[in-house]
């Protein structure tokens, strides 16, 4: 099995994940109020700086957790010319990704089930509904 290589280091690109999350009423205020006073420009912006800061703080153990899962880090884009080339070395791929992995919109399902082994993705995972199809039974 090929190991993963293009992934992108930017992880934190302009391409976003809608995420939603309740807040008791103190913490809303206090985050309206911090926001108020232009210590942030928004809500979602105090909610990003603190994420940030949170994965920072635990930023050993995620790179430890990462590499005990295989896991690779950031944007990662799997071509019809490069399932190609691994069916035709009789390859497949396990698809291990933190972030965003992407197969392109002209990869046939019939080929990405005849190439990718598994598929384990922490963040998005974009593809055509047939190639999701196609993988159902192969995603975690």
């Amino acid at each position: 099995m090929p190991p993963l290589q293009k992934t992108t280091a930017d992880h934190r690109s302009n391409d976003s994940e809608k995420v939603t999350i309740n807040l008791g009423h103190i913490e809303a205020g206090q985050i309206e109020l911090l926001v108020l006073e232009g210590f942030y420009a928004n809500r979602s912006d105090f909610i990003r700086t603190a994420i940030r800061n949170l994965i920072d703080k635990h930023a050993l153990a995620v790179d430890q957790a990462m590499a005990r899962r295989r896991v690779v880090l950031g944007l990662h884009r799997f071509s019809r010319a490069e399932l190609e080339a691994l069916l035709s070395n009789g390859e497949a791929l396990e698809i291990r990704v933190l972030g965003l992995a992407v197969i392109d919109p002209d990869v046939p399902a019939e080929l990405a089930r005849a190439t990718i082994r598994s598929v384990s993705v922490l963040g998005a995972f974009q593809c055509s509904a047939a190639v999701k199809a196609a993988l159902a039974d192969r995603m975690s």
